[in-house]
């Protein structure tokens, strides 16, 4: 994998990571937490307050995002992508209930997806740097 490879997958993965994000925002964390409305709204709509979980989850995919998109092609910023997408879709995984009862299916669906592909992808690539890193090009 080349290094302009790797590095358009860095940032392939930032643009994933902040317009997810920034959707998730727009559409559900804000509208429940301020409004009761949206998906999660009926969720939430008794105590505010637990809009916070959703708002800095996706607030920090966003910063991480931020920081892919300036990240050289090297081993550490690879696995660094690859442990983002196995916690995000881990945990998409784990409470994938939450989904099914706020009839989000598709997002979930495409979310995950999308953390397993990176996931492999990262992987890959963070293999790739280290060894070109060691000179077994």
């Amino acid at each position: 994998m080349s290094t302009n490879f790797r590095r358009l997958l860095l940032r392939a993965n930032a643009v994933f990571l902040i317009v997810a994000a920034v959707g998730a925002w727009v559409t559900a964390d804000f509208p429940a937490s301020f409004s009761g409305s949206g998906p999660i709204g009926s969720l939430i709509s008794h105590q505010p307050a637990l809009g916070i979980g959703f708002i800095e989850a996706h607030g920090l995919a966003i910063i991480l995002g931020v920081l892919l998109w300036r990240a050289a092609s090297t081993t550490s910023w690879h696995l660094t992508g690859t442990a983002i997408h196995l916690l995000l879709g881990t945990c998409n995984i784990i409470f994938w209930q939450l989904f099914v009862a706020t009839d989000t299916l598709p997002m979930g669906w495409i979310t995950t997806v999308m953390h397993g592909l990176l996931f492999v992808l990262q992987s890959f690539a963070a293999w790739s740097a280290a060894r070109d890193a060691a000179g077994n090009v």
